[in-house]
């Protein structure tokens, strides 16, 4: 009789999910600017405005609005982020690194596919989610449909409950920009270093406050911190090792080593 086959804890994710994600999350963003839109128009109708002018404004409100659909579309549901296509390069043996972390911000979509990359890993799952300080809409609703993993544990960023030199991995994927000030960003990440073993890594994926997630999302990169921040913050926390790198134009992967 044949071994059984494990069944993946993956869950799999739907077509544009990362686009659906966003016009969910962000719902009142996109209401108010087209309501806006239609209030500039009717405006500009009334006091009969150049219609060169109008389709330059409608074009500017229409490129806010959608652009960051079509790049939210390109880096979550094709560019293999969530299959972690990326993870390849990160040079981490899969067969070594028995003790995984995943740390997230109110809204996990990776732990189970984390879980099946390490499917003999003791995966453990901690979410910083703090109702008094991530007030955001958007966070508020992305906690309502979040597809918990088993046995997470609210913490603060204050302290991980590990021993030291305990993890092999840590991941912090989207999640530590929601940590808005630098002084806790560092406290956080010290946390992180202390917890990681001598050879440990801890894997941050974030967008930038740069030029190519300006013309992605507009305002809304000022939600980033730029590269200069991660790294004044990683020397803060006194890790040795820094490793960028770019996955699609939009994020970037840094691998810090203790």
């Amino acid at each position: 009789m044949g071994k059984r086959k494990k069944r993946s804890m993956e869950v799999k994710r739907k077509k544009f999910q990362g686009v659906l994600n966003i016009l969910s999350f962000n719902r009142h963003f996109y209401v108010i600017g087209l309501l806006v839109l239609c209030l500039i128009l009717i405006v500009c109708a009334y006091f009969e405005i150049s219609k060169i002018l109008i389709w330059v404004i409608s074009g500017a409100f229409l490129y806010g609005l959608v652009m960051p659909l079509i790049i939210s579309a390109y880096v979550y549901d094709f560019s293999g982020y969530y299959d972690f296509k990326w993870f390849k390069d990160l040079n981490i043996d899969e067969k070594v690194a028995t003790q995984i972390v995943n740390i997230n911000a109110g809204f996990d979509e990776t732990s189970f596919t984390i879980k099946d990359k390490f499917p003999n890993s003791n995966l453990q799952v901690f979410d910083f989610y703090n109702a008094d300080k991530h007030t955001e809409p958007a966070i508020i609703r992305a906690r309502k449909v979040t597809n918990e993993y088993p046995n997470t544990i609210q913490i603060n960023t204050k302290h991980i409950p590990l021993n030291d030199n305990s993890v092999d991995v840590l991941f912090l994927l989207s999640a530590i920009h929601e940590i808005r000030k630098d002084e806790e960003k560092v406290q956080f990440l010290k946390e992180c270093k202390r917890v990681c073993k001598e050879n440990g890594k801890v894997i941050v994926v974030e967008h930038l406050r740069d030029v190519a997630n300006f013309f992605a999302f507009s305002v809304g990169f000022t939600h980033f911190f730029s590269q200069k921040t991660w790294l004044k913050v990683f020397k803060q926390a006194v890790f040795k090792n820094v490793i960028e790198k770019k996955f699609t134009p939009f994020m970037s992967i840094f691998t810090i080593e203790k």
